[in-house]
Parts: structure tokens; C-alpha cells; sequence
């Protein structure tokens, strides 16, 4: 790379320190993001939940992007990205105080409230890194470095749940057994009370680390990249436009956005439960998000070694659509009788362990190697050309991380009618419309229709 940025003449220095101090953010974003796998089995017991119910968990989370995005939006354009970043991270840490009294009360309601102010802090976070990495650097390697981000993000994703799980689910399969044999009320309350408050210790020192986190940013240096003006000259397309909706590839990529995202949080946050289901052990279970983060970071280091030198992101979003139906159907098809034993490291500990592998739960981890390129590839297509619109436009896109929120909950709902493994159905129809925004989409309205 040149001295400067040719977007928004960055120096090499700024460049590079902005990718670290923003790689830092997709790490926490992980973080925070990927518990739910854990909590959704954690609080279905804690509270006493059917599978639909415990699937609040992901809609309360997710759906704050849909009702934060475009607030998060007008909140930057007065605070510029480095500031509004700061608020989001405090954002985010009362969401963690707020699981104190929620698991001394053993309030679900609460718990929901927790995870919504957290979601509300994360839809300002993302609605300023997303476009900031992506406008940083050239647009045909934008694919490359949201892959790097996405590296940061799904490590952390792999991490979380596996030292959350070794705080909050030791010795569950213990407690599991006290409760089953447990008749009486008060004595059963006294197990799920003592359940509960295990999260109070992660989730204050999350909030510390958070709040700490935002005093920081505020006094690092991270240029504030101009997005009202174009960059290149064969990005002028918008000139003329005066309203966001004269943007159908900005539209069609908002809907992409949404299927994508839910079967992203369908992939990675009903495994443990589906583990569950068909009868794996906890000492096995808990580690299934951490394999379906793993495929992930598998596909974004294939995206930084393959884009754009290789494969154009575009190629990439269309071979991941594919995997996806193939994964799907692997998932759905495949009897889960068939299992077989396989060494992991568990990312907590960094100690070997044997785990029993449904080859359908396999299936279902590999969906996350084909989920791996698809936000990376869909953000610049679906930011392409949009100039002073851009602002808007991310926040439309972080506004689709709403089907995190309500595609898990009917993939509950169809798992409490039919059965887990029956409702991963859900996830097909979700790739192809994915899929023709891959092949046709991202063309919608562009001149020469690129």
C-alpha cells in the first residue's frame, strides 16, 4: 500500500493502527455476540423455558440493531465515528450490569432487557466500524479486510462461549440430576437461584473491561474518514439521487443481509441446543459454536489469502450461497445415529479433549465456512456507490441483523412442532434468496450493472 489511502488520504501509520484499533472491536463484538449459544441453554434451565422461549434470548439481542440502527445512524453524524464508538462501548456495559439484578432476581424479563441495551450498544459500534473498514482501504480489497476483522471476531466467538461455559455450566450435568430428582418447590428454586447467579462475576467484569475500553478510545488517535465525498471517479453514480431509495442494490443487499444474518445466529447459536436434543452430552455440546467459529475463521483466512488476487468477492459470495444449500440438506438428511469421537482443543484450557460428533451437528459447524464470506463480500457490493449516502446505507445494513432476532425464533418455533434436526429446513430457502443477490442482485440500478 502507498503512504496514503487513496480514499480519504490516510496516512500508512493511521491506516494501519485504525485496522488494529477496529480488529479490537470485531473482537469484542464476537465476544458478546457469540454467549448466546451458551445462554440459551443456560437460561432455558435457569428460568424454566421451552426451546421457542429460550430463542428470546437471540430476538432480544438481535433486534436492537432494527430499532438502534438508523438512531445510531444520526447519533454519528454528530459525533463522528471515534466518539460514537466510545458511547457504544458504555452502551454495552450497562447491558452487563444490567445481568446483576437479573440473575439475583432470576428475572428472565431482565435478562432480556440486558441483552437488548447490549445489542443497542453493539448496532452503534457496527454502524461505525462496518463502513469504517470498508472505506478505509481500496473497495476491491474491502472483502480482504473485513476477513481480517471477521478473524478477530469469530476467534472471540470460538473463545466465549467455552470460558463462559466453564463458569456457568460446571458440573451441569450434576445439577441436571439434583434437579431431576428434586421434587420439591422451595429446594428446586434454591438449585436455579444458585444456577442464576452464576453469571454475575463474567458479566461485571465485562462491564469494567467495557467502560475501560471506552475512556481509551477516547484518547487514541483513530482518523475520522470522510464519507460524504466520493473517492473514485467511476463512483458517481449517486449524483443526481437525492433520497436513499434510488439505491435497489443497497435495498436487495438489506434483505441478503437479513436471511444471512439468521442463519448465521441459527448456525451458530442452536447447535448446543440441537447437541442437546439428540441426546450428545454437555461435556460435548458445549464446544459446538466454538467448531462452527472455527469453520468460520477457516473461510475468512481463505478470503484473505484468495481476495482479490484470486477470487473476486463477488465468486466468493456465490460459492458460499452454494455450500450453504449443500450444508443445509447434510444437516437435515443425515440420520443422527451417525457420530464418530474427534480431538479438540478446548480454546479455554488449551488442552485436548475428546468430543462426540454427530456427523448432522458436523454439518451444521460447516455452515459456518459457508456463512464466512458473506458479510464481507455483501458490504461493499451493497456500499458501492452510495456516497454521502453512505452513513444511511450502513445503518440500513446493520438494521438487517434483525433476522439474527427473529429467524432463530421461528427456527424454535419449528423445532418445538417438528423436531430440531426438521427445523434446520429454515436455512435453504434462506441461502438462494442470498444466492440471487450474489448472482443478479448486487447489480440492481448500477450503470453498466456493476
Amino acid at each position: 500500500m502507498s503512504d496514503t489511502s487513496n480514499n480519504n488520504s490516510i496516512s500508512r501509520k493511521d491506516y494501519i493502527f485504525s485496522i488494529f484499533i477496529i480488529g479490537l472491536f470485531f473482537f469484542i463484538f464476537g465476544f458478546v455476540t457469540w454467549l448466546n449459544g451458551i445462554l440459551i441453554p443456560f437460561l432455558r434451565t435457569a428460568c424454566e423455558l421451552n426451546d421457542f422461549e429460550a430463542y428470546f434470548v437471540t430476538f432480544a439481542f438481535y433486534i436492537s440493531y432494527l430499532v438502534m440502527a438508523l438512531p445510531s445512524s444520526a447519533l454519528l453524524k454528530k459525533t463522528g465515528f471515534r466518539h460514537g464508538m466510545s458511547i457504544g462501548l458504555w452502551i454495552m456495559a450497562a447491558g452487563s450490569l444490567i445481568f446483576i439484578p437479573a440473575a439475583l432476581t432470576r428475572t428472565f424479563g431482565l435478562f432480556l432487557t440486558g441483552l437488548f441495551v447490549e445489542g443497542t450498544g453493539l448496532a452503534l459500534l457496527q454502524t461505525a466500524s462496518n463502513p469504517y473498514i470498508t472505506i478505509i482501504g481500496p473497495r476491491e480489497s474491502a472483502a480482504k479486510r473485513i476477513s481480517i476483522m471477521g478473524i478477530a471476531n469469530k476467534f472471540a466467538g470460538a473463545v466465549a462461549p467455552i470460558i463462559l461455559a466453564n463458569i456457568i455450566l460446571k458440573d451441569s450435568h450434576i445439577l441436571d440430576e439434583r434437579l431431576a430428582k428434586t421434587t420439591d418447590i422451595v429446594t428446586r428454586a434454591l438449585l436455579l437461584d444458585e444456577m442464576a447467579r452464576r453469571v454475575i462475576m463474567p458479566y461485571a467484569a465485562m462491564a469494567v473491561i467495557l467502560i475501560l475500553l471506552g475512556l481509551l478510545l477516547k484518547l487514541a488517535h483513530l482518523p475520522e474518514i470522510d464519507t460524504e465525498a466520493e473517492d473514485d471517479i467511476k463512483e458517481t453514480s449517486y449524483t443526481g439521487k437525492t433520497s436513499i431509495w434510488q439505491f435497489p442494490h443497497l435495498w436487495l443487499g438489506v434483505i441478503a443481509l437479513f436471511f444471512y444474518v439468521g442463519v448465521e445466529v441459527i448456525a451458530g447459536d442452536t447447535i448446543i441446543r440441537y447437541g442437546q436434543s439428540i441426546k450428545i452430552p454437555m461435556e460435548s455440546s458445549k464446544y459446538f459454536t466454538s467448531l462452527t467459529l472455527l469453520s468460520m475463521i477457516l473461510g475468512y483466512l481463505l478470503g484473505i489469502i484468495l481476495i482479490p488476487r484470486y477470487l473476486k468477492q463477488v465468486n466468493a459470495l456465490k460459492i458460499c450461497t452454494i455450500l450453504g444449500v449443500v450444508f443445509s440438506l447434510g444437516a437435515i438428511l443425515t440420520p443422527v445415529e451417525k457420530v464418530f469421537a474427534m480431538t479438540f482443543i478446548d480454546l479455554g484450557t488449551f488442552k485436548p479433549i475428546e468430543l462426540i460428533l454427530p456427523v448432522t451437528v458436523l454439518f451444521v459447524a460447516l455452515l459456518g465456512l459457508a456463512n464466512s464470506l458473506v458479510w464481507p463480500a455483501v458490504w461493499p457490493l451493497a456500499l458501492n456507490s452510495l456516497g454521502k449516502f453512505t452513513k444511511t446505507g450502513s445503518a440500513l445494513l446493520i438494521m438487517a441483523i434483525a433476522g439474527g432476532a427473529l429467524l432463530p425464533l421461528l427456527y424454535g418455533k419449528l423445532a418445538v412442532i417438528f423436531s430440531t434436526q426438521k427445523a434446520y429446513w429454515l436455512c435453504v430457502p434462506c441461502y438462494f434468496i442470498i444466492m440471487y443477490y450474489a448472482f443478479s442482485g448486487h447489480k440492481t440500478g448500477l450503470k453498466g450493472g456493476t
